[in-house]
């Protein structure tokens, strides 16, 4: 065996005991590579971004009001269900949840992506006079809709505030079939963001 044979085998043990020693902390990092979260700071206006099922981003975001954060909730919702707009089927879960209505602003679109999202949140947020804000979303999306909402909005100030997802399981996501999904799924859209596809 060649010297570079033997460097190159030893360099492949090390790596296999090192992932098998440090896999917990290498897929942690993995998860909080997709993970921006700030505190919440006093806005003009908290906005929630469509495609959560759960119903953790407007909770979230409807919470925020009630600690006096913001006035307001800016619903953004994509497409419908059952013929129900997604942001009145949001907004109805957080009145049954004992939010008052008039927290939120429903704001109902077409987009199939945050980023063509973030391009109709921006023209409301300036319809409404907004110069600071609060972005509510799912803690797995926090880093990719920053990127996207700072592009998209650079004169407006703005704050990411992660919303929890039990499947995300406070960032071990490799422990349950639905966060490896959600995963694979936002790391794909990471990379596709990173080259604008």
């Amino acid at each position: 065996m060649t010297n570079a044979r033997r460097l190159w085998a030893a360099i492949l043990v090390v790596s296999i005991v090192a992932a098998g020693l440090f896999h917990n902390q290498i897929l942690w990092a993995m998860g909080a590579m997709l993970v921006y979260s700030e505190a919440p700071e006093h806005a003009d206006i908290v906005v929630t971004l469509a495609g959560d099922a759960t119903g953790h981003r407007i909770l979230e975001a409807a919470e925020l009001v009630r600690q006096g954060y913001a006035p307001k909730v800016l619903v953004s919702g994509a497409g419908t269900t059952y013929g129900i707009p997604q942001s009145r089927l949001e907004i109805d879960l957080a009145v049954r949840h004992g939010y008052p209505p008039e927290y939120f602003i429903p704001m109902q679109h077409h987009s199939l992506s945050t980023r063509d999202e973030a391009r109709d949140i921006a023209a409301n947020l300036e319809g409404l006079g907004v110069h600071r804000f609060l972005l509510v979303t799912s803690l797995y999306h926090t880093a990719r809709a920053r990127r996207i909402m700072v592009r998209t909005v650079p004169r407006l100030t703005f704050r990411v505030v992660g919303s929890n997802y039990p499947h995300w399981n406070r960032g071990y996501w490799w422990k349950n079939r639905e966060g490896q999904k959600i995963w694979l799924s936002e790391a794909a859209k990471t990379v596709a963001d990173f080259f604008r596809i």
